[in-house]
């Protein structure tokens, strides 16, 4: 059982409390993300990488100033999630091009996934930390996959790619949320954030690219 009032490190929160300042950071880091994508809609391929490697370096410094600034984190969430939708607009501005309908169905697709999983995850008393180990090395696999798919022809690789994307950020999605309801303290909120915010952002993109029909 798990003590919802007293928390450590001297922490007095509720589970309620921290699940809707998190979800408030989500919520704001994906605003930030969609005016990201905005105002990139005429970036270059080379711009968004650079954005890419800008919100990868935010996410690390993030694990440095959690405990040494909440306002730091805070700000480095925000930069995070306005660098990952420079990054992904791009991709964004192609598929509203090749197939706007896609936009929406992977919307929809992404809302009901996390929904689902999420609930599971929140839900669920069973210790999912050895599923979360399981999801990273699947993850490290999943990217060699790729990789090699650039170079070999494999039949359907970018469905499998996708697909296999989301079974291992299903498994992601439930830890995550079980985290979120297992977590105590209240200045983890910006990484929970952050982690929750990278689910949705990899589901999104895995549906983007089923539902956009793209052939091998």
């Amino acid at each position: 059982m798990y003590d919802t009032t007293t928390a450590r490190r001297g922490y007095g929160i509720s589970t309620n409390t921290l699940f809707a300042r998190t979800m408030t950071f989500v919520a704001a880091t994906a605003g930030l993300f969609a005016l990201g994508a905005y105002i990139g809609r005429n970036l270059a391929h080379g711009a968004g990488i650079i954005a890419f490697i800008g919100a990868f370096v935010c996410l690390i410094a993030m694990r440095f100033t959690a405990t040494r600034s909440q306002q730091a984190t805070v700000a480095l969430l925000g930069a995070f999630g306005l660098l990952m939708g420079l990054a992904t607009a791009p991709t964004i501005v192609y598929y509203a091009t090749a197939d706007p309908r896609a936009l929406w169905q992977a919307g929809g697709a992404t809302a009901l996934f996390i929904a689902a999983l999420g609930s599971a995850g929140y839900a669920t008393s069973r210790d999912l930390s050895g599923l979360a180990r399981v999801c990273f090395w699947a993850l490290l696999a999943l990217l060699v996959f790729g990789v090699v798919a650039i170079f070999v022809r494999i039949p359907h690789s970018s469905l499998i790619y996708s697909v296999l994307g989301l079974v291992i950020f299903a498994g992601f999605t439930l830890f995550d949320f079980q985290r979120l309801r297992r977590s105590q303290n209240l200045a983890s909120a910006p990484l929970l954030a952050a982690s929750i915010f990278l689910d949705i952002l990899n589901v999104f993109l895995f549906f983007l690219n089923i539902f956009g029909g793209r052939r091998d």
